[in-house]
């Protein structure tokens, strides 16, 4: 297009190698960005679980050299196109959004909200409001108290306790459900198939089967860093779906 379009004025080379060769190599190269430099400067609001950083959010900042590295990457947020809350996207990868608020610059949320309205574009998921406070609330306490361990030790279980067979029975009465285990736990994941960023199918490959061993489904290795080493606030969700304690000799029961 840009060959043709230089054409009319008597340059499709020039056409070519600038709108078309040099615009697009800007293009990619901001593109990149988003996997160089949106790890390296901004701030953590979300996780410090990896690299990943926010730009143009609407967090405080502790000090002069947080507010110097704001100001560094407002441009970035700019030419990745809505990326400038790379934090947030990878804590809560399933979210359609760049981040949560709707004065974030996120020109693909728009579009994607604006076709959302027109009938052309359906399902888009957001991360639950108590899930991204959590994540801010933890992060706060990590900024005030540096080098201090948060635990996050489970509370006493007040729950049902299993055994195998108990679980069997469970599975067989109720068909329909995913159940995994986890920990030491049996999940019933069933409402959250929907919501799973690596799909409902990844889910069943590793739920509980009405005969087998029952812990042979892989479940574990794949949630605790086999497949995908998970995050802080992906482990709490998971926390919340637990339905009973599996009591059997060798299993760990500890997070």
């Amino acid at each position: 297009m840009p060959p043709l379009i230089g054409f009319f004025w008597g340059d499709a080379l020039g056409a070519f190698v600038w709108a078309g060769l040099v615009a697009r190599l800007f293009i990619w190269h901001c593109t990149f960005l988003v996997n160089s430099f949106a790890h390296m400067h901004g701030l953590q609001p979300y996780s410090d679980e990896d690299t990943s950083r926010g730009n143009l959010v609407r967090a405080s900042s502790s000090g002069p050299r947080d507010n110097q590295r704001l100001k560094c990457s407002k441009l970035l947020a700019l030419l990745t196109g809505g990326e400038g809350n790379h934090n947030f996207h990878h804590s809560f990868p399933h979210d359609f959004r760049s981040g949560p608020s709707n004065l974030d610059w996120d020109p693909s949320k728009w579009i994607i909200i604006g076709l959302h309205h027109l009938g052309w574009v359906s399902g888009l998921r957001k991360a639950r409001e108590i899930d991204v406070t959590d994540s801010l609330e933890h992060m706060k306490k990590k900024t005030l108290h540096p080098g201090v361990a948060l635990e996050e030790e489970d509370s006493e279980w007040q729950g049902e306790v299993w055994n195998d067979a108990e679980v069997f029975t469970f599975q067989e009465k109720n068909p329909s459900r995913c159940l995994l285990l986890l920990g030491g736990y049996v999940v019933d994941v069933t409402r959250y198939l929907g919501e799973h960023p690596g799909g409902a199918a990844h889910l069943r490959t590793h739920s509980i089967r009405k005969q087998g061993d029952i812990n042979s489904t892989g479940a574990q290795w794949a949630f605790y860093g086999g497949f995908n080493n998970h995050s802080r606030a992906a482990k709490k969700r998971m926390r919340e779906m637990r339905i009973a304690k599996l009591i059997e000799p060798g299993v760990n029961n500890a997070i």
